[in-house]
């Protein structure tokens, strides 16, 4: 063989080395799976946490956030029957801690995000004059409406602020009951009904075609805390870890407050 020959050999050796080389460093790290984030939240909270949708999955592409939006109390039945959620955002504590109680939070998780007011409001055209809870009470209103007292926070609400008022009792018979606020906003955008009993943030949304005739007083019902929590039965642990991080970071606070609640402290 002559030294030509073996010259040749040699770079054919160096070029096969190089390209093994280079072939191993160029190898890509495996793509991040991706990940169905389950959330069971409240209704009242559906126009924020669908602006927050569009912005947190073109932050992390590979994770699809599933909304089950509805009543508090409904959605926690759903979660005890096994229902998939990684994480549980209520629009009222009793729903939370009757699941704590039950094992199926995972507490270290849980704080308080957002808070909320509750108003009465009117059609945009009502030309009824109604300017107070009180007013409720008066002939001119044949029927309002509010949440399930059973199970929708909102109604639960809406009951404390009208037996503190001492109306409950004389008002309750001309309830209509929803299953959720913005059942309720439907009701009284639509004239079915004179009046409802809403959070501020459902009267502001867009659409909403309704009036705020008066705000519940000071003190004439529990705070309207949302709380939320990873849940017992996430799969998705880290994942739910992460986007809680982002619930309280300072892009959803923006669209929170652009949609009218308050950031808990």
């Amino acid at each position: 063989m002559n030294k030509r020959t073996l010259a040749i050999i040699a770079c054919l050796l160096a070029l096969a080395l190089l390209a093994a080389g280079c072939g191993g460093g160029t190898k890509q790290a495996p793509a991040a799976q991706p990940v169905e984030l389950y959330i069971s939240a409240a209704a009242s909270l559906k126009d924020a946490l669908a602006e927050i949708k569009a912005s947190y999955e073109k932050k992390s592409p590979n994770v699809k956030l599933v909304y089950n939006l509805g009543g508090s109390g409904a959605l926690q039945k759903q979660i005890e029957q096994g229902a998939p959620a990684d994480i549980f955002i209520s629009a009222a504590p009793k729903q939370m801690n009757e699941l704590e109680a039950k094992n199926l939070v995972n507490k270290a998780t849980r704080k308080n995000l957002v808070e909320n007011k509750l108003v009465l409001v009117v059609p945009e055209n009502s030309a009824l004059g109604l300017s107070k809870f009180e007013d409720i009470a008066n002939a001119k209103v044949q029927k309002f409406s509010m949440g399930e007292t059973a199970t929708v926070p909102a109604g639960q609400y809406g009951q404390q602020v009208l037996q503190k008022l001492g109306l409950w009792d004389k008002v309750k018979d001309k309830a209509v009951f929803a299953k959720d606020v913005r059942t309720v906003l439907t009701y009284v955008s639509t004239g079915n009904v004179e009046a409802g009993i809403v959070y501020k943030t459902d009267a502001v949304s867009p659409g909403a075609k309704v009036k705020i005739a008066a705000t519940a007083p000071e003190g004439s019902h529990q705070p309207i805390l949302y709380p939320v929590a990873i849940l017992s039965g996430a799969k998705q642990g880290k994942a739910a870890e992460d986007f809680l991080a982002y619930l309280a970071g300072p892009e959803a606070k923006a669209v929170f407050e652009k949609h009218g609640f308050t950031m808990s402290k």
